[in-house]
């Protein structure tokens, strides 16, 4: 007995060195530091097994690949850009947006692109329809890169889709998150291979148990076709994104279909994240004009909507997209709404909410009515509750699960991307977002978020009050480990 003692003594202690030195030998937030300090704490052994999986920073010899990739396509963007006839047009980027253009542009080396057709998508089936048009009309080359890619219905089709395209001597390349894509297994994309194609597990989700590391996830959503039309937003392909999920029902996201030289954007980034993903040197992706055509050489002036595209990840310690972020909501003097599946802001963030909110702006935040991550969820709900003591407008989207990540700031601009509102987005995904300089644009989806409002409840002090002791409880401790979820 006394050796049992001794030896459960002896395993406290050192557990407890190992916790201190564990957590703060590496540069991290504060919050994050003691959410991670009190797993390890609390549960022994195995808060250490969990830290070895999910706490380790993001493994040199990833972000090594990642930073040494160089954008090899944006002297054909800026080419495009600058020759690009201009159109009268709502959009502006003068007087207070050129401030976030130009941080934008200088943290993210994100040109301004201003050629661009763009159009809406908050509903899956018009969405799925539109976006295998386009793959289906492919001349040349079609890119694509997801966190999900499910082998269900849905991606049967996309994958049978492919294969033909791959057949008729398309050049087609996917690039997945193995975490995100799970069932989706290298036999089954094994298919597309023998077609012609190119599949690749993004550098990250690529022997993650055998580096230990299954944190960092490619988060982004990007279709490009030939260089000149693409897509990104919150669909990843998968049947429950056509509400054919039971558990979700209807599913409400937001995507855009961009025409135009963000369309370049959007392939330069793909090329990044496929050049660091290779595995043999034949599959690196050198400048081409097939895949960097000169829209203007070709004519391809559709619309005139002003669009930065926007990519960040934690192979970088400052987090310029959440930052970026932050510098666009401060313009918001008179409106500020948001849309996201998951609220669990970092104090940075919760800071801005708050002095926008109390500055006397409208500022609106739309989560959903279920969870698909019961932890998250309930950490969602305690910030939901909070922020609302604040004069800030909490909706609770009712019609089945709302996925969209949308910002509106006043009647000026929109953003539609992969981006949540949580640490995870701001500090451990490799996400995108396309910001618009649009009052056309803006007003869009500005309407989108009001006609959810009406299949949404307000949530009030009431509400809050009504809330049990153990749901409370649940929000509190989930909101302590929210720096990790």
């Amino acid at each position: 007995m006394i050796l049992l003692r001794d030896i459960i003594r002896i395993i406290i202690i050192t557990n407890t060195i190992l916790a201190f030195y564990i957590v703060f030998h590496r540069r991290r937030s504060v919050s994050t530091t003691w959410a991670w300090l009190i797993i390890l704490l609390v549960f022994p052994v195995i808060g250490i097994i969990l830290y070895g999986f999910f706490g380790r920073g993001i493994s040199q010899e990833n972000i090594f690949a990642i930073n040494k990739q160089h954008h090899i396509g944006l002297r054909n963007v800026q080419k495009s850009i600058t020759k690009a006839p201009r159109k009268t047009s709502p959009s502006d980027t003068s007087g207070k947006a050129s401030m976030v253009v130009r941080f934008f542009d200088r943290n993210s080396e994100s040109p301004l692109s201003k050629n661009n057709h763009v159009q809406l998508y908050t509903d899956g089936a018009p969405m799925f329809r539109d976006m295998m048009r386009d793959i289906k009309n492919a001349k040349q080359t079609v890119n694509i890169e997801f966190y999900t890619f499910y082998n269900d219905q849905i991606g049967n089709e996309i994958l049978d889709l492919l294969i033909k395209k791959a057949k008729q001597g398309v050049q087609v390349r996917l690039l997945y998150d193995a975490w995100g894509s799970m069932g989706a297994t290298k036999t089954w994309f094994d298919q597309l291979r023998k077609a012609g194609g190119e599949v690749l597990p993004f550098i990250t989700s690529r022997n993650m148990i055998t580096r230990y590391r299954i944190n960092y996830h490619l988060h982004r959503k990007i279709v490009v076709v030939d260089g000149k039309t693409s897509w990104t937003g919150g669909f990843n392909i998968g049947d429950q994104y056509l509400s054919r999920k039971k558990k979700f029902g209807y599913w409400r996201d937001s995507q855009v279909r961009i025409v135009g030289s963000a369309s370049l954007l959007l392939q330069e980034r793909f090329v990044m994240d496929w050049n660091a993903s290779i595995q043999q040197e034949e599959q690196i992706i050198t400048f081409n004009t097939m895949l960097f055509p000169n829209l203007d050489e070709n004519e391809i002036h559709p619309g005139d909507v002003a669009t930065q595209i926007i990519s960040d990840g934690p192979d970088r310690y400052n987090a310029n997209m959440r930052n970026g972020i932050i510098r666009l909501m401060f313009q918001a003097e008179k409106r500020l709404w948001l849309q996201t599946p998951y609220l669990i802001p970092d104090d940075a963030m919760f800071a801005t909410l708050q002095t926008i909110a109390m500055s006397g702006v409208d500022l609106r935040i739309m989560i959903p009515c279920k969870p698909d991550h019961p932890f998250i969820y309930r950490a969602t709900q305690w910030y939901a509750n909070e922020l609302s003591r604040y004069g800030i407008k909490v909706y609770i989207y009712n019609n089945g699960f709302i996925h969209a990540k949308t910002i509106v700031v006043d009647d000026d601009f929109a953003t539609v991307g992969s981006m949540n509102q949580d640490y995870r987005s701001y500090d451990l995904n490799f996400e995108d977002v396309a910001v618009f300089y649009d009052k056309n644009f803006t007003k869009e989806v500005a309407k989108s978020f009001e006609d959810d409002m009406q299949v949404s409840t307000l949530l009030t002090p009431q509400m809050i009050e009504q809330q049990g002791r153990w749901l409370r409880t649940l929000q509190s401790f989930s909101r302590m480990l929210s720096p990790i979820l």
